[in-house]
């Protein structure tokens, strides 16, 4: 699962908004996303993930929830 999927997947799950610390400890520990190198999925990587999907997730009162 890619990690935006992740993201969707939790917080659809969830029904409400999280940080990005809260997504990126969840992801990995439930393993929803795998990086190739095995590496844990980064904090970094879960706002790159919000930016790029902004059609699909916004940031508001400090937690990122789902625009749909």
């Amino acid at each position: 699962m890619k990690v935006e999927e992740a993201i969707l997947y939790l917080l659809a799950e969830r029904n409400c908004g999280m940080k990005a610390e809260q997504l990126a400890t969840e992801i990995n520990r439930r393993r929803l996303c795998i990086r190739k190198d095995g590496q844990p999925v980064s904090v970094k990587q879960i706002w790159y993930a919000v930016k790029t999907h902004n059609e699909t997730f916004c940031f508001a009162e400090g937690r990122i929830m789902l625009l749909i």
